[in-house]
């Protein structure tokens, strides 16, 4: 296990009593641990993003170097990208 380290968080009184239910329902076995879950997937979704946009930044770049696409061929990797997207999200909210 990694170096664990102690930090204090100040958050709303609704927020923090979310955590404790979520507790007292059995979910977690501290409210630590809810905010560990909860930074993973904040962590995941920045990942997810820079992905995205080092993706678009590419799109760009070789467009504006000369790189043409005809648009139908755009719009279908833009409906492939949304689809995959999509059920990531899916994935990741059943999970």
């Amino acid at each position: 296990m990694s170096k664990l380290e102690r930090i204090t968080v100040t958050m709303p009184a609704e927020m923090a009593a979310k955590l404790r239910a979520a507790v007292e329902r059995g979910e977690y076995a501290t409210t630590s641990e809810v905010v560990r879950e909860a930074l993973r997937d904040w962590s995941d979704e920045q990942e997810r993003l820079d992905r995205d946009n080092a993706a678009v930044r590419a799109m760009l770049d070789s467009a504006r170097a000369g790189g043409r696409i005809p648009a139908d061929e755009v719009f279908a990797q833009v409906r492939e990208h949304v689809a995959k997207v999509a059920a990531e999200e899916l994935a990741r909210r059943d999970a």
